[in-house]
């Protein structure tokens, strides 16, 4: 008798993968790779597959087009089955091989080294063999010496930024010459000049301010402001993007004093013009996410001047400011001619001046200096009411005189309006708050006039008289106006208007009646589903789960499609234009990433790296992931960060900042189901609201203009009998269901 023996299927060993590596001039091999042997190992095979001696001058490299770093222990997990490798020289001897032709080669071998150079400056790895080879030594003597020119200076400066991103080396290095050089070229407003040339050497040049520790006045005295504000002028948006985020970097290194000079050149019509007509309204009609950044942190820095009057209390000695609040008494009641030295002893006798600072509004009318010492506003307050006074009289006048002339509790006193609304303002555009890393929400109309704060707080103040009309307010509904002017304010801020004018004529629409529209609107849908009548809420609990169903595949849908993350460094700083994909498989079990521009969306097969879901051993969020751990001074950065902890020891995360909370809390929600855990987001909870909401209302239409209970109805007692029970024949049955069904889709 014949006995067959099943064998069980061998185990599939999840650490060899199948791959293919190539060599220039050879045939590719087809290999297993394995994790578990030493990457010294595989390249001795396959050096002896290829006859190959000397195994110690080669290494593996990815041959993705957005990835070609070398593989090291630390990477290694990166290599996925159907990964194509490719076996070249080792870092150290290409390194090696650069610095021999940058010494002794003609100039085509030096132009071809630097150019290779500029691509592999790229990986830590090679970056680190080149510089303890004194290769950036040689870089910065070669940029020093001034004699290359055009594509082998820009490779030259392009690898020179690529080799310090890493951090290996310290800015403070740099000596004079090589600053002074670099400065040259930014300086040069030649037509040949390289673009490239200009781009690297504006980055070497925020990287030296911001990054070194004594090299700012150094280039604050080579580089002038006008050499700048012409580069704002290049049809090159790189350049551009440069020229701003060096403006932003010696504005936050300066000293006070400096600043308010830097901002006096910045304000003035010429350069704004620039910074209108050919950043923000460029031919393009679009502003980068970089390029919009920027110029959020320029408008921050800008208006962060205004933080020393804000916090500024009223000096009882101060005397300009005594006299800018009879100024402003005097603008508003004395237009005829009064005023003589004689004049104004007796009305002072008479207590005139008192009466006139009542009508005025302000809080303490025998002594106004005191409305001026709560911080903030403080003496910001005071300048905004005596520029609105001065700029806009007849306006002014109106607003005062309107008031002070009511015979009503209707009056709205301008000067304690003033000062709260300036304290407002400065709260809506956070004023005294440093920049933060994630922002690009900047106002064009702040760059249109030479005093956009002062100018807004004119427009502001007559809303405000405005609205208090409107709302026939008085003295005790304070709170209500300001709660109403607030969400005028905030709301026409949210369209972006390009002016001023726009700016006014948005909040013309935004009338108190609109806004309580807008509020009933939203109050109503919110009281819709947050009713709690029982049997809704029992209703809640019942399709709760298919909600949250719907949700986690909308959250998975989302991270199959992916999204570009900024680079930063292990350090938690932020990399100028550098960018990352990350994006799902469609079948829920692999992430595939990879390195992009700002503007591409790479598809799968475009993203070289891969993670498997099964690999993540957690997620975690905020301080506690490893890139946050080191930040200091940064207000939201970490509250976006979290990390995939993995199960390898090669690298053991992988770390993101997301671009805004709503990203954040997509990509967390689905790591999170993906890992079987609770989705315990804000946009979770509010997207279940929402779909609960309109589920509910479905449901529910028929029950229109039915009052549904708290509490259900009481379940009444049984019958005596039954008898009124009776069987229907089953014709009868399909032929009723039957007319419904032609009824209703009829």
């Amino acid at each position: 008798m014949n006995t067959k023996v099943f064998k069980m299927p061998a185990m599939k060993d999840s650490n060899i993968v199948k791959i293919a590596v190539e060599m220039a001039q050879q045939v590719p091999q087809l290999i297993e790779f394995n994790q578990k042997q030493p990457l010294a190992a595989i390249i001795q095979e396959l050096c002896n597959g290829w006859g190959l001696s000397d195994p110690d001058q080669y290494a593996l490299q990815f041959s993705e087009n957005n990835n070609q770093n070398y593989i090291t222990e630390k990477n290694r997990n990166e290599i996925k089955n159907g990964s194509v490798l490719r076996l070249t020289h080792s870092p150290s001897t290409t390194a090696h091989d650069i610095l021999q032709k940058l010494n002794t080669g003609t100039n085509e071998e030096k132009l071809a080294a630097l150019q290779k150079l500029s691509k592999l400056s790229t990986d830590m790895t090679f970056a680190l063999e080149f510089i303890n080879k004194q290769g950036l030594a040689l870089i910065i003597s070669i940029v020093e010496g001034g004699k290359c020119k055009g594509n082998m200076l820009a490779f030259s400066l392009i690898s020179f930024v690529e080799l310090m991103d890493h951090g290996i080396v310290s800015w403070d290095i740099l000596e004079s010459p090589f600053i002074n050089k670099v400065a040259s070229y930014v300086n040069n407003q030649s037509i040949t000049q390289d673009a490239k040339v200009v781009q690297a050497s504006l980055s070497i040049l925020e990287n030296i301010v911001l990054n070194s520790s004594g090299k700012y006045g150094q280039v604050e005295k080579e580089v002038t402001f006008p050499n700048l504000v012409m580069h704002l002028q290049s049809q090159n948006p790189v350049i551009q993007q440069n020229a701003i985020a060096l403006i932003n970097a010696l504005f936050l290194k300066a000293d006070n004093s400096k600043r308010k000079a830097i901002a006096a050149t910045l304000s003035s019509k010429q350069v704004r013009n620039v910074i209108l007509t050919n950043v923000i309204q460029s031919a393009s009609g679009q502003v980068g996410a970089e390029m919009a950044h920027q110029l959020y942190v320029l408008q921050t820095l800008t208006l962060g001047l205004l933080e020393q009057r804000m916090n500024s209390k009223m000096d009882p000695q101060d005397q300009d400011a005594h006299d800018k609040i009879k100024e402003l008494r005097r603008i508003a009641f004395d237009t005829d001619g009064a005023g003589v030295a004689g004049d104004v002893t007796a009305r002072r006798q008479l207590g005139v001046f008192a009466k006139d600072y009542k009508k005025l509004g302000f809080k303490y009318d025998i002594n106004p200096a005191l409305d001026f010492t709560e911080t903030p506003p403080g003496m910001l307050a005071l300048d905004c009411m005596v520029y609105f006074a001065r700029n806009h009289t007849e306006s002014y006048t109106k607003v005062v005189l309107e008031n002070s002339c009511r015979a009503d509790e209707h009056e709205c006193p301008f000067g304690r309006t003033s000062v709260e609304l300036v304290k407002l303002l400065c709260e809506v555009l956070r004023i005294g708050e440093a920049p933060s890393e994630q922002g690009q929400n900047y106002h064009p109309m702040f760059f249109t006039h030479d005093h956009p704060f002062e100018e807004f707080f004119c427009i502001c103040i007559i809303l405000l008289n405005k609205t208090w009309k409107e709302m026939r307010a008085t003295i005790e509904d304070f709170v209500k106006v300001f709660s109403v002017v607030r969400e005028q304010i905030t709301r026409a801020l949210v369209s972006q208007p390009t002016g001023l004018d726009k700016f006014r004529a948005k909040l013309q629409v935004l009338t108190y009646s609109e806004i309580t529209n807008l509020w009933q609107q939203e109050r109503t849908n919110r009281e819709e589903w947050e009713s709690h009548a029982r049997p809704i809420v029992e209703l809640k609990e019942q399709i709760t789960p298919e909600i949250m169903e719907l949700i986690q595949q909308q959250r998975l849908g989302f991270l199959v499609e992916g999204t570009r993350f900024t680079k930063y460094s292990m350090r938690g700083q932020r990399i100028k234009d550098k960018f990352w994909y990350v994006r799902l498989s469609p079948n829920h079990k692999v992430f595939h990433y990879g390195d992009c521009d700002e503007k591409s969306v790479p598809t799968l097969e475009e993203l070289p790296n891969k993670l498997a879901v099964v690999d993540i051993k957690a997620l975690i969020t905020g301080k506690e992931c490893p890139h946050m751990k080191d930040v200091r001074g940064r207000k939201t950065t970490h509250q976006l960060a979290f990390s995939l902890t993995l199960d390898s020891v090669e690298v053991t995360s992988l770390d993101f900042v997301a671009p805004d909370e709503q990203v954040f809390d997509y990509w967390t929600d689905g790591i999170n189901a993906l890992l079987g855990n609770k989705m315990l987001s804000k946009e979770t909870e509010n997207d279940l609201e929402t779909l609960l909401s309109m589920d509910i209302k479905l449901r529910l239409l028929d029950a229109e203009g039915v009052d549904i209970p708290q509490d259900p109805p009481p379940i009444p007692a049984d019958p005596p009998n039954y008898d009124f029970c009776y069987e229907l024949n089953i014709l009868q049955i399909i032929t009723h269901h039957s007319t419904k069904f032609l009824r209703f889709y009829t």
